[in-house]
């Protein structure tokens, strides 16, 4: 299984991708440990709220030297509506038009990530309504055509009709959806279904929190004993194997090293129905 997908857009992105939500002051040291140790995709989003942009930026910064280069690095950040940013830390004009809030948040996360050009920029969730959806997506399409952006991508997403009403507006179709990866939403099987027919790259978060109760499960922690690694590692290799690209926010050194095995090892068929099952697939 390849370390890499390729998105409908041609952009090139790791299977596997290390998230930095919640982070804060330790976001620059554990980003410069991810990329270290072996790490190729970084998602952030310019929301003072959950995030520490400039944290990543200079996490970034420091990792880069002869062995890695900026092109090397897949960096992904998000616009995020003034509903989802904390009041008194919002990183852009609120009172401003949409199509300058997307301006302006896109300048900061440039000057956050030390970067000139993004390799995704995703709505971090749709708007109000959906004029304001497409408005902002506008705004965003403008910033792939002047060059400053590779992709988008749109999160929090959890109705397929509405994914599908954006993929058919868009002059620039979203090829990244980010979703919390859990029960509640019947592990998004029909939006996963639309997006392997678009060629949509599935990013799944909250894949391990939300999901203590299949890794505790015997038919994982069986699978896991048989491949001698961790329950962790077998739910994001099938994920990998079945077209999703994870997130995973680890602190954990050795965790970030077991993540990344992930590729050194195979599911059986007869493994992949028994998760397939697990997740109501």
């Amino acid at each position: 299984m390849d370390a890499f997908v390729t998105s409908a857009a041609g952009v090139r992105m790791p299977s596997i991708i290390y998230g930095t939500a919640w982070k804060k002051d330790e976001t620059e040291q554990l980003v410069t440990l991810a990329l270290q140790e072996g790490f190729r995709g970084i998602d952030t989003a310019c929301q003072p709220r959950h995030y520490n942009e400039p944290g990543v930026g200079a996490g970034i910064s420091a990792a880069l030297g002869p062995s890695l280069r900026r092109a090397d690095v897949y960096l992904q950040t998000k616009y995020t509506p003034a509903s989802g940013q904390d009041p008194a830390r919002i990183p852009y004009d609120p009172s401003a038009p949409l199509a300058e809030q997307v301006a302006q948040s896109f300048a900061a996360s440039l000057s956050n990530l030390r970067t000139d050009y993004l390799d995704g920029l995703v709505l971090h969730s749709p708007l109000v309504t959906a004029h304001e959806t497409a408005e902002a997506w506008r705004a965003m399409e403008s910033l792939v055509e002047r060059g400053g952006v590779r992709q988008l991508g749109i999160s929090n997403c959890y109705r397929l009709e509405q994914l599908q009403a954006l993929h058919r507006a868009a002059r620039i179709k979203p090829a990244v959806l980010q979703n919390r990866f859990y029960a509640a939403t019947g592990y998004d099987l029909e939006l996963r279904a639309f997006c392997a027919t678009e060629h949509i790259i599935y990013q799944s978060f909250w894949t391990l929190t939300a999901n203590a109760h299949i890794l505790d499960h015997p038919t994982m922690t069986s699978i896991a004993a048989r491949h001698h690694r961790r329950a962790p590692q077998i739910l994001f290799r099938y994920l990998v194997g079945s077209g999703v690209v994870p997130l995973t926010g680890t602190r954990s050194r050795t965790h970030m090293q077991e993540d990344l095995q992930i590729f050194a090892f195979e599911l059986s068929a007869s493994e992949r129905r028994a998760i397939d099952a697990l997740l109501g697939g």
